[in-house]
């Protein structure tokens, strides 16, 4: 019969105290607290373990560093809901999520039409009035804000855009209304921390990571799309499958045939 991790008593070792509290809150935090559980506190913890305040600040600041918990400021430490993982392709928002057997949806902030900076006027290749459907929206997993996005979408190529349901997903409305399915896509990945203004329509605290991508989407060859959106960092995460270069490769074959 297993004993609750509560139960644990830290003895002087190889292993120091503060490794051995912090196994003993992962498993708490896996065995018997679930995600978006509070943990004991801090004095509770002191009591429990028989160890310092300091003790137990570094294993909480370890786990913490890890994503295993979280901190909220003024409510305590919790332990963290698992990260939403993607792998690298061409899907839109809402086709990721149901993919995860979660349920997407849109939180419109505003659609307009407006003049897009330089960058998007390069990418997107507009001309005439100079003015382009810049559509915000904030985009949500099972009710939880996951994304801000900021896009800009050309008028030419999508007339009226206004006048249709932009809560779910754009590239099936391209698809199926403006018959221009998104086929290729350019992604650059950078990171940065939530601004007052982000953190707030996230749902998360001030200085949250964030992962944040640009994509410039086309069909066609039509550039349809600039949108840069911003993922909150703890509740989602990139998976990548890498080959090895084969520059290296054929540099060193073209050598060989120079010696020849």
């Amino acid at each position: 019969m297993s004993t609750s991790p509560r139960d644990r008593t830290l003895i002087e070792g190889p292993l120091t105290k503060h490794a051995q509290l912090s196994d003993a809150l992962a498993e708490l935090a896996a065995r018997e607290l679930g995600p978006g559980a509070a943990i004991p506190s801090e004095r509770d913890l002191m009591a429990t373990y028989g160890v310092s305040r300091a003790t137990v600040r570094k294993a909480i600041d370890g786990l913490v560093s890890d994503g295993l918990l979280r901190r909220v400021h003024g409510k305590g430490t919790f332990v963290s809901t698992p990260r939403l993982e993607s792998r690298l392709h061409l899907a839109s928002f809402s086709q990721d999520m149901r993919r995860r057997g979660l349920e997407p949806s849109t939180r419109l902030l505003s659609v307009e039409l407006d003049e897009p900076p330089t960058e998007v006027v390069h990418a997107l290749g507009l001309d005439g009035d100079g003015t382009a459907w810049r559509v915000d929206r904030v985009r949500l997993a099972d009710g939880e804000p996951i994304a801000l996005e900021h896009g800009w979408y050309p008028r030419a190529l999508l007339p009226g855009l206004d006048r249709h349901d932009l809560g779910g997903s754009l590239y099936e409305l391209f698809a199926d209304v403006f018959d221009a399915p998104i086929d290729a896509a350019e992604q650059t990945l950078w990171g940065e921390t939530a601004d007052a203004a982000t953190a707030r329509r996230l749902d998360a605290p001030l200085n949250t990571p964030l992962l944040v991508f640009r994509r410039v989407s086309s069909s066609a060859g039509r550039p349809m799309e600039h949108v840069v959106s911003r993922y909150r960092g703890d509740r989602y995460q990139i998976h990548m499958s890498l080959g090895r270069d084969d520059l290296g490769q054929r540099r060193n074959t073209a050598e060989r045939k120079k010696k020849r």
